[in-house]
């Protein structure tokens, strides 16, 4: 077997030691009373940023949804392929969940696509990654190309998109009203993998603040 493979089992059989064998109580909890998170991740697909590991939860804390980019496309029942709005509605409407977190990071590959077809320079052949990214257009578009460069473009950037995933959810009726009625809470945060701090939108401010 390929030795990435090995380490995954390897990896497989160290959780089970620690859940099923030294702490069979956990999952006999979660088998018998199901899955109950108090917060949904919508996270990035990076390999470097998965939710579970930086936020140091146990089975059964987390709802996560990940994509390209972390985003959340505008509220579109249309009867078409909605993976990630689908798995929205199952955390809000049937687990209940208290908390959404949109979290993004830093040097996201999908933000430098973005960027790029914004300069022109879009993959001619890549099929699907510039159609999703357009949902965070305007996170792109609303940057002055004279204000920032390089690396605070980038971060500019990626900030301005979990804004817009933050405003997207607003357009479900199902999170709008209970967010409105103090029922469920929206946050946005974003992980700086330069300086392993967490980031997160200050209410009074409106501003990315360092959380941690």
């Amino acid at each position: 077997m390929a030795p990435a493979l090995d380490r995954l089992l390897a990896g497989f059989k160290a959780f089970r030691a620690r859940y099923f064998e030294q702490r069979p109580e956990l999952y006999e909890h979660l088998k018998r009373s199901g899955q109950a998170p108090d917060v949904l991740v919508i996270g990035c697909s990076d390999s470097r940023a998965d939710p579970a590991i930086l936020l140091g939860t146990e089975p059964g804390e987390l709802f996560v949804v990940r994509n390209v980019a972390n985003l959340v496309p505008p509220y579109q029942p249309d009867g078409q392929y909605h993976g990630t709005s689908s798995a929205i509605e199952f955390a809000v409407r049937d687990l209940a969940v208290k908390h959404i977190v949109v979290l993004g990071h830093s040097g996201c590959g999908g933000v430098q696509a973005l960027i790029a077809a914004e300069k022109g320079g879009a993959n001619p052949d890549r099929e699907f990654i510039a159609g999703w990214m357009s949902i965070a257009g305007r996170a792109r578009a609303a940057l002055a190309a004279d204000t920032v460069h390089g690396h605070d473009e980038s971060r500019h950037v990626e900030q301005a998109a979990i804004r817009v995933s933050l405003e997207n959810l607003q357009t479900f009726p199902w999170i709008r009203r209970p967010a409105r009625e103090g029922k469920l809470s929206v946050h946005g945060w974003w992980f700086d993998l330069d300086g392993g701090k967490l980031w997160g939108i200050d209410s009074p401010t409106d501003e990315f603040k360092v959380l941690a």
